[in-house]
């Protein structure tokens, strides 16, 4: 079974998809161990929102369009180390105090490392969606991913504040994880962003590298089913 990815000329349906029903099964089966003696399940609940979306989205979009296994998988990826931040608290996360007990760091930097995470893992498959979905140019769906992540983060950190203010302020410390920085929303966006132009600038490498005959050509089909 071919593995796909934004230069594949065709997409594999889901039911003869074996690599996307493995990854399936195993991001579902991690996403519900989160919730096993979850630290905040109220916390929990709010950070997952985005992720019940997300999912809703790109269940109701699949047959308009389908990414490629690539993209699914980053996209799993990002999706299972914020339901993993969640699971604790994000400022609390025992990864993240692993790493600033071993390398004396002020704060719990593990939402630092998802937010780099969602810019880096998730402009590529937007990438993929403006090149082959919205048929913009080449260098057009280089831009659009950066200018994706860098309105998300920002939505985000609004979504955030929305959610403390009128509905759930006794949540304010966990959801947010300010850990004490009035500045973490606009360094939480800057390092969404830094992750998004890294991705960008992996993809610009490896094209430049690329023979002229491995470089992207059309789908097939718009609606992304494998002939």
């Amino acid at each position: 079974m071919p593995f796909t990815t934004t230069s594949s000329p065709d997409r594999i349906e889901f039911s003869r998809n074996r690599f996307l029903q493995v990854a399936t099964v195993l991001f579902v089966a991690f996403w519900s161990w989160t919730l096993i003696d979850v630290a905040d399940p109220t916390d929990w609940t709010l950070e997952n929102l985005p992720v019940f979306l997300l999912v809703i989205n790109l269940l109701w979009s699949y047959r308009r369009y389908k990414f490629s296994d690539l993209s699914y998988l980053v996209m799993y990826l990002f999706l299972a180390m914020h339901v993993y931040g969640a699971k604790e608290i994000y400022a609390n996360n025992g990864f993240g105090t692993w790493l600033q007990h071993t390398f004396g760091f002020a704060r719990n930097n593990y939402d630092r490392i998802v937010h780099f995470g969602f810019g880096f893992l998730i402009a590529y498959p937007m990438r993929e969606a403006f090149l082959w979905w919205f048929r913009f140019s080449s260098r057009v769906s280089l831009l659009m991913p950066v200018v994706f992540v860098l309105a998300a983060a920002a939505l985000y950190e609004v979504f955030e504040w929305v959610l403390v203010t009128f509905f759930f302020p006794e949540q304010g410390s966990n959801f947010l994880g300010l850990q004490g920085d009035e500045w973490d929303p606009q360094k939480d966006m800057v390092i969404a962003l830094v992750g998004a132009l890294a991705l960008v600038a992996v993809i610009g490498t490896v094209k430049s590298l690329a023979p002229a005959k491995q470089q992207s050509t059309p789908l097939s089909s718009r609606t992304g089913v494998a002939r």
